[in-house]
């Protein structure tokens, strides 16, 4: 059984979100279309702000004091918490035959930014209360990349 420490579990969070900048990058490049450039290249950035932000929170974060209601109970939720199929199904290596259109890697991006709400939304209930303002701010952020993806689906017919 795998049993996880928050400030592990937060290392991880860090993973991903270096895992959405890289996806970022490489789409910026994938589409020749300017808007998508500019958008993607943007979340790439935010991405990076948020890899510096969430790294001051991996050291401020405390252990839980929860009771399992059943053996294994928090390590099976957190292990579902920090599933990685949806960042193995962007790998450079599937890139190419998962995304063939700016819709699929705006659908992509949607999904990301989705997984990084709900990984927020559980991190900051382990977090110092001088954290948590700034994992508020983090999923602000976050809900505004699925708003600027949201518009730029619609924009191209999605």
């Amino acid at each position: 059984m795998n049993v996880f420490s928050i400030s592990e579990i937060v290392e991880m969070g860090i993973e991903k979100e270096k895992k959405r900048k890289d996806f970022y990058a490489m789409i910026s490049e994938y589409f020749k279309d300017e808007d998508m450039k500019v958008l993607f290249l943007k979340l790439k950035n935010w991405e990076e702000e948020h890899i510096k932000k969430f790294s001051e929170i991996r050291d401020s974060v405390k252990e839980p004091k929860e009771t399992e209601i059943y053996e294994g109970e928090m390590s099976a939720y957190i292990q579902a918490l920090l599933d990685d199929k949806l960042y193995n199904d962007v790998s450079p290596g599937k890139f190419s035959s998962n995304v063939k259109t700016p819709l699929d890697a705006i659908s992509y991006g949607i999904a990301f930014e989705k997984d990084s709400i709900i990984f927020f939304n559980e991190i900051i209930n382990y977090t110092v209360d001088a954290r948590k303002e700034v994992i508020k701010k983090l999923i602000e952020e976050e809900k505004q990349h699925i708003v600027y993806l949201s518009l730029l689906k619609e924009k191209i017919g999605g």
